[in-house]
């Protein structure tokens, strides 16, 4: 396929016992980005990283950081994750109530702004920022936790995306986030995407050199 398709490992599925070895032997495989998943226990039943563990990922790796602010209020905690470090920041259209205020934050702090959907949330709910963002990043599954199934009618609306900013001829990347692994890939690649978010099957695969390896394989087949 055309599109180079960019790997972000999902830290959320390593062993953060031995975080820095895991993120050493990921940026060793070949990997593009590492996803920062970021959960507040409120917006998602979940409670994962915060600014500090942001920071200190930073100061071990010079892979762009993508912080994924499954939070309430992320306005709150912007700044917060800019200064850690933070290479690009999304957050949920759900959750981000002066969603145009928020982007443009973000953006004016010379970083990327990206907004997610969950997978029940139409595309239309896109309508009057998506020419304002760098990223737009849709759910496969329900946020919260690692290790799920894709949910298979986001193909279409990955589709439906993708068309929509071809045609308007804007810059938004499409980010790809849940239940993504090697027999599945490379059909969710081909619906559009320039970001695949990868968790559990990268992390559990046991060997990071042999996946990415046969990833790419697969994604170029």
């Amino acid at each position: 396929m055309s599109r180079i398709v960019k790997i972000a490992p999902s830290i959320l599925s390593a062993d953060f016992v031995r975080l820095a070895e895991e993120i050493k032997a990921a940026e060793d495989a070949g990997v593009d980005i590492l996803h920062l998943d970021i959960m507040d226990g409120h917006f998602v039943p979940n409670i994962t990283i915060g600014p500090a563990v942001v920071e200190a990922i930073r100061k071990i790796t010079n892979l762009p950081l993508g912080g994924h602010l499954m939070i309430c209020e992320p306005d709150k905690f912007l700044k917060d994750f800019i200064s850690a470090g933070a290479d690009f920041l999304t957050v949920h259209v759900e959750a981000a109530i002066h969603l145009h205020r928020t982007i443009h934050y973000i953006k004016e702090r010379e970083i990327k702004a990206g907004i997610s959907l969950n997978p029940a949330t139409p595309l239309w709910t896109l309508d009057n920022i998506l020419n304002d963002v760098d990223l737009v990043l849709i759910m496969s599954v329900n946020p919260g936790f690692g290790g799920q199934v894709f949910i298979t009618s986001m193909l279409e609306k990955i589709k439906t995306l993708r068309k929509l900013i071809d045609f308007k001829g804007y810059n938004a990347m499409i980010e790809v986030d849940g239940g993504v692994k090697l027999d599945n890939a490379q059909s969710i690649a081909k619906a559009g995407v320039d970001i695949l978010v990868i968790g559990s099957a990268f992390f559990g695969s046991g060997n990071y050199r042999e996946f990415m390896k046969q990833l790419r394989e697969n994604l170029s087949s």
